[in-house]
């Protein structure tokens, strides 16, 4: 079915002025063993982040998952976004390439702005050094004219469209646990190392599903040496 088009007349498209758009980046997931990290793009006009403001948007982790449910929903309704998973495999090739979680995410926040062209960009900083990580960034934007790009700490709490970036990431990252958890007949927990649950899912399991493990990360390490040590002593 064609899609009948709009055209505007010479001076219409003279008069038009393109409305600033503000772009919002965060992650979810950095820390844990088990599953992808998550990142998210929301991007909105600045008269937009009083309305987030009104409806309770803030940094995820200061909400319960039932609201961050709600709240990703009005948000996907209301902004544009994007969402880009980092699996497990990816962040061990990266590793072991010599590329860290950090330079993993300069790579894919560039792709997020390169395919959502917004003016302005504000990013919640991954990494302790601010202006190189924003220079990681900035290095791979592929874009006409450059948005101009904010990277900070705490820019979730600071910033309502990162604080709705936080909060779609974070209700991705839960909704990859629990298809994880739907293909597992024991609990594994919320992925993060510091989980009771996770703690055990690993001792027992680090070598039986090793496709949803971060195999770099020194907790499945620690369990692969110790089982190898073991094995060793039983000579």
């Amino acid at each position: 079915m064609k899609k009948n088009k709009v055209q505007k007349s010479k001076k219409q498209k003279q008069g038009a002025k393109k409305q600033e758009l503000i772009l919002g980046v965060e992650d979810s997931g950095r820390g844990p063993v088990i599953g992808p990290l998550v990142m998210a793009g929301v991007m909105i006009p600045p008269e937009k982040e009083e309305f987030f403001r009104k409806i309770g948007v803030k940094d995820s982790k200061k909400l319960s998952a039932r609201r961050r449910e709600e709240l990703a929903a009005i948000i996907k309704a209301t902004a544009e976004f994007s969402i880009t998973k980092i699996w497990p495999y990816e962040i061990d090739f990266g590793n072991h390439a010599g590329i860290n979680l950090n330079k993993l995410e300069a790579i894919k926040a560039a792709q997020i702005i390169n395919d959502m062209q917004p003016d302005v960009v504000i990013i919640d900083c991954p990494s302790p050094n601010t202006q190189k990580w924003q220079q990681e960034v900035e290095k791979r934007l592929q874009l006409q004219k450059k948005p101009k790009i904010s990277c900070e700490h705490k820019a979730d709490v600071k910033y309502p469209v990162v604080s709705a970036a936080s909060i779609i990431a974070k209700v991705e990252r839960d909704k990859e646990i629990e298809k994880i958890q739907q293909k597992i007949p024991l609990a594994i927990g919320s992925g993060y190392p510091a989980d009771p649950i996770t703690k055990k899912f690993l001792e027992d399991n680090w070598e039986k599903y090793r496709s949803i493990f971060r195999q770099t990360w020194q907790t499945w390490q620690r369990q692969k040496r110790g089982k190898e040590q073991k094995k060793l002593s039983e000579f």
